[in-house]
C-alpha cells in the first residue's frame, strides 16, 4: 500500500503542480474553514479594489484637473484615500488569517507526523538518519505553512487582480491595451522557463537540506568518535563538500531567479514605452487618446507585471511547500508500524514467559534467532549469556514487541503477545539498558517521564528503598537537577541508578537487564544488586550480562550461540556440565584474578 502511495506522488512531480498533494494540505485546513472563506474573500476584494485607483485617476486627470474643478477634485482624491484605507484594513485581516491558518495547518501536520514517527517500528528508526527525520518533522512542515500565506491564496488574489486589470484595460481603451499585450507572448516562455528549473532547484535545495542536516546531527552526537580518532580535519573537509553542495543548489535557485525578474522589469519597461510612444502621439494627433488614458495605462502595466513576477515568485513557494509536502506524506505513508489488534490484557499477570520456535531476523534471511525454543516460570530469574551476536538483546526486542518475529509463538501467562494491547503489553515490562538515554530535563521528570501518577513522595521512598536518594540529594536541586542532554553531566553509574529508580517506580511484573551493571564501577554494581534483590522478589527477571559472576543466582542460565540454545540450566549445573558456558566462566575469573 505504501509503495503504491510512494510511486504515485513520485509520478506527479513531473507536472507543474502536484494537485494530488496540494489537496492532501488543503485536507489540513477544513478545520479553519471559515477563517480560509475569509481570507478568501479578502483575496478577491484586493484584487477588485486596487485596479479601481488607475480609474479614478484618470477620471481626475481628464475631467477634475485638465478641466479644472477644484471642488470635486478634492471630492475624488478622498474617495481615493478611503479606498486606501479600506485596501489596507482588508489586507490586514488577508495577511492575518493565511498566515494564522498556515501556522494551524502545520501545528496539526507536526503533531501528526510526530504521533505517526512515535508509532513506527524499531526497523525503521534502522534504517533512517535522524536528521532526515528531524528536517521532515522541522524545515519542510515549515514550507507548508507558506502555502497559505504566500502561496495559494496570494497566487488566486494575483490572478484575480491581473483578470481585473485586463479588463479594465479593455473597457479604457482596446487600441491600448492591445499595444501593452505585446510583449506578454515573450513574457509567458519567460515564464515557463522560470517555473519549470526553478521546481528541479528547489527539491535540490530541500534534498541538500536533508543532507547537511543529517551530517551535523550525526557528528555531534558521534564527536567522541571523531576526537578519540583524531578525525576533525576529515570530518571538517566532508563537511565542506556538503556544504557547498548545499551552497550550490541555493546559488542555481537564486540564478533562475536573477534572469527572470530583470526579464520582467525589461518587458514591463518596453511596455510602458510602446504606451507613452503609440499614446502620446495619439494625443498630438488628436485622437480621443486622453492624458488621464495614458497615466492610467501606465499605473495598468505595474499592476499587471507585478501579479505577474508575483505569480512566479509565490508559484515557486508554492512548489516549495508542495516539495515538502511530498517529503512529509512519504513519512506519513510509510506502512511499518507494530500490528495493534490486540484485545487481550495481561490483568494480574504472574510473569511466566514461553518462547515455541521462534525464528527472527532483522534483514531477510539474515536469522538473528533460529527455532528458539524455553520457558521460565513466573516470579523467576532468567540469566542470556553468550557472546556478541548470539541472540541476547534481540530475544528482549522481541518480547517487547519492538520487532516482530517471522515465526514462531512468544506467550506470557500462556497469552500470545500478539492478541495483547501493545500499551498493556509494555506497561507490564520494565527494560533497563545497558546504555541509559535521559532527556535535556530534571531528574524528578526524567523517572516519571510527565506520568502524574507518580508523585515526588514515590520516588523519594523508593530512591530510599534502593539506597539512591544520598546520592540525588548531593546534587545541586537534588531531584530538580538538570542532567544536560543525554545525561551529559551524570556518570555512566549515576545514569544507571536514575534508570534503575525509573523503573522500580513502576512496579513492573517483569524486569529485564540489558547489560545494566557492565559499565558501573563495583560499589555501584553492589547497590544495584540489593536493590535487585527486593524488586525481583515475585517477579519475573530476564538478566542479560557478558560478566557471567552477577549471575550465579539466577535460576535459570541459558547460553547461546547464532541465535539458538547451546546450554540451558543452573549456573551450578552447568559448571559441573564442564562445557562452553564453564570454560567461559573460568577464564573470566582467572582474568579478574590476574588483575
Amino acid at each position: 500500500m505504501s509503495k503504491t502511495k510512494s510511486n504515485k506522488s513520485k509520478s506527479n512531480t513531473g507536472n507543474v503542480i502536484d494537485f494530488v498533494l496540494l489537496k492532501r494540505v488543503l485536507a489540513f485546513a477544513k478545520p479553519y474553514s471559515l477563517q480560509f472563506t475569509i481570507a478568501a474573500i479578502s483575496a478577491v476584494l484586493l484584487s477588485i479594489l486596487g485596479p479601481m485607483r488607475p480609474m479614478l485617476i484618470n477620471y481626475a486627470i481628464d475631467n477634475y484637473i485638465l478641466i479644472q474643478n477644484k471642488e470635486k477634485l478634492l471630492n475624488i482624491t478622498t474617495l481615493l484615500l478611503c479606498l486606501l484605507f479600506v485596501e489596507a484594513f482588508i489586507q490586514f485581516f488577508y495577511i492575518y488569517l493565511s498566515t494564522w491558518i498556515g501556522q494551524h495547518v502545520i501545528q496539526d501536520l507536526r503533531a501528526k507526523i510526530f504521533k505517526h514517527i512515535l508509532s513506527l517500528k524499531m526497523k525503521y528508526f534502522d534504517n533512517t538518519p535522524i536528521g532526515t527525520l528531524v528536517t521532515r518533522a522541522v524545515s519542510d512542515i515549515e514550507t507548508i505553512a507558506d502555502i497559505f500565506s504566500q502561496g495559494l491564496l496570494v497566487i488566486i488574489a494575483e490572478l484575480l487582480k491581473l483578470v481585473v486589470v485586463v479588463i479594465m484595460m479593455f473597457y479604457t481603451d482596446w487600441r491600448l491595451a492591445i499595444i501593452t499585450m505585446l510583449t506578454i507572448p515573450i513574457l509567458l516562455v519567460a515564464t515557463s522557463w522560470f517555473k519549470r528549473n526553478i521546481k528541479a532547484s528547489f527539491q535540490d535545495v530541500r534534498e541538500q537540506v536533508s543532507q547537511l542536516n543529517t551530517f551535523v546531527q550525526e557528528h555531534i552526537v558521534g564527536m567522541n568518535v571523531v576526537q578519540i580518532f583524531n578525525r576533525e580535519q576529515a570530518e571538517y573537509k566532508k563537511f565542506k563538500t556538503i556544504n557547498q553542495s548545499h551552497r550550490n543548489a541555493h546559488l542555481r535557485s537564486i540564478f533562475y531567479y536573477a534572469v527572470f525578474f530583470p526579464i520582467v522589469e525589461v518587458l514591463s519597461a518596453m511596455s510602458i514605452g510602446l504606451i507613452v510612444w503609440y499614446g502620446g502621439q495619439g494625443i498630438l494627433s488628436g485622437k480621443d487618446i486622453t492624458v488621464g488614458e495614458l497615466i492610467a495605462f501606465i499605473l495598468f502595466i505595474h499592476m499587471m507585471f507585478r501579479p505577474i513576477r508575483q505569480l512566479a515568485d509565490r508559484f515557486n513557494i508554492l512548489q516549495m511547500g508542495i516539495v515538502g509536502s511530498e517529503r512529509v506524506f512519504k513519512v506519513l505513508d510509510t506502512d511499518t508500524k507494530i500490528t495493534d489488534l490486540g484485545k487481550n490484557t495481561l490483568e494480574n499477570m504472574a510473569g511466566a514467559i514461553s518462547f515455541k520456535d521462534v525464528d527472527f531476523s532483522y534483514k531477510q534471511d539474515e536469522w538473528v534467532l533460529k527455532g528458539l525454543t524455553f520457558d521460565i516460570k513466573a516470579g523467576k530469574m532468567l540469566a542470556l549469556v553468550g557472546r556478541t551476536g548470539a541472540g541476547k538483546t534481540s530475544i528482549i526486542s522481541v518480547l517487547n514487541r519492538f520487532y516482530e518475529t517471522q515465526k514462531g509463538t512468544i506467550a506470557i501467562d500462556g497469552i500470545d503477545i500478539d492478541t495483547v494491547q501493545l500499551a498493556n503489553l509494555r506497561e507490564n515490562i520494565a527494560l533497563v539498558q545497558q546504555e541509559v538515554f535521559l532527556f535535556s530535563d530534571s531528574i524528578f521528570n526524567n523517572i516519571t517521564l510527565f506520568d502524574t501518577h507518580i508523585t515526588r513522595v514515590k520516588i523519594i521512598e523508593a530512591a530510599k528503598e534502593i539506597g539512591v536518594h544520598n546520592f540525588i540529594e548531593a546534587l545541586p536541586n537534588a531531584y530538580d537537577y538538570v542532567v544536560g542532554e543525554r545525561g551529559v553531566t551524570l556518570s555512566a553509574g549515576q545514569r544507571q541508578l536514575i534508570a534503575f529508580l525509573r523503573v522500580y517506580v513502576r512496579n513492573p511484573k517483569i524486569l529485564i537487564l540489558d547489560e545494566a551493571t557492565s559499565s558501573i564501577d563495583t560499589a555501584t554494581e553492589e547497590l544495584l544488586q540489593n536493590a535487585l534483590e527486593k524488586l525481583s522478589k515475585d517477579r519475573t527477571t530476564i538478566v542479560i550480562a557478558h560478566r557471567l559472576s552477577t549471575v550465579v543466582k539466577a535460576d535459570k542460565i541459558l547460553h547461546l550461540k547464532n541465535g539458538s540454545v547451546l546450554e540451558e540450566g543452573t549456573h551450578k549445573h552447568l559448571l559441573q556440565s564442564g562445557g562452553a558456558y564453564a570454560e567461559m566462566y573460568n577464564l573470566q575469573e582467572s582474568v579478574s584474578l590476574d588483575k
